[in-house]
Parts: structure tokens; C-alpha cells; sequence
């Protein structure tokens, strides 16, 4: 069985990534909870919860970064028009 591609995730909104990462977060939980219990479990299964986990927290600090990164974007533009507006103001004042 491979371990799950990051493509696969891409196009999920914010809060079904949230959901994934919560869900992820309860079944490595559980796998651990089997192996100290000496429950029958399979070894790979953490290494594709962990993977998968990693990804999805990869993919949600991407956003994160994103966002933060077009608001300060936007920041830098309403200011640049500003120093523009004060500019214009200036020179028409002379």
C-alpha cells in the first residue's frame, strides 16, 4: 500500500483539513493505545498515519502563510497609496 500523495489533499477547504488532522491526531492515538495493550496491529499503519499527518500540517502552514502573506501584501499597497495621495498633495500644495 503507498503512502498517500499530498495532491490528494490539495483541494481541501481549510476546515475538512482541520477535520483530517483532528481525525489523524485520533487514530495514531489509537494505534499507540493497540500496541501497549498488545492489540493485533500492523507497523505500517504509523508510518502513514505520521506521513499523512505531516502532510496535512504541512499543506495547513502553507495556507496559514498565505494569508498572512496577502494581507501584508495588502498592507504594503494601501500604504504605498497613501505615501502616493500625500505625495500628489505635496507637490500640489507648491
Amino acid at each position: 500500500m503507498p503512502l498517500p500523495k499530498i495532491g490528494d489533499i490539495r483541494g481541501l477547504s481549510d476546515q475538512e483539513i482541520e477535520e483530517q488532522i483532528i481525525a489523524t491526531k485520533k487514530q495514531l492515538f489509537e494505534l499507540r493505545f493497540q500496541k501497549a495493550t498488545r492489540q493485533e496491529n500492523k507497523p505500517h499503519q504509523f508510518k502513514h498515519a505520521r506521513h499523512r499527518l505531516a502532510q496535512l500540517m504541512t499543506l495547513e502552514g502553507e495556507r496559514r502563510l498565505a494569508a498572512i502573506s496577502t494581507k501584508q501584501d495588502e498592507k504594503t499597497l494601501s500604504s504605498t497609496a497613501q505615501e502616493d495621495a500625500t505625495s500628489a498633495e505635496a507637490t500640489a500644495e507648491e
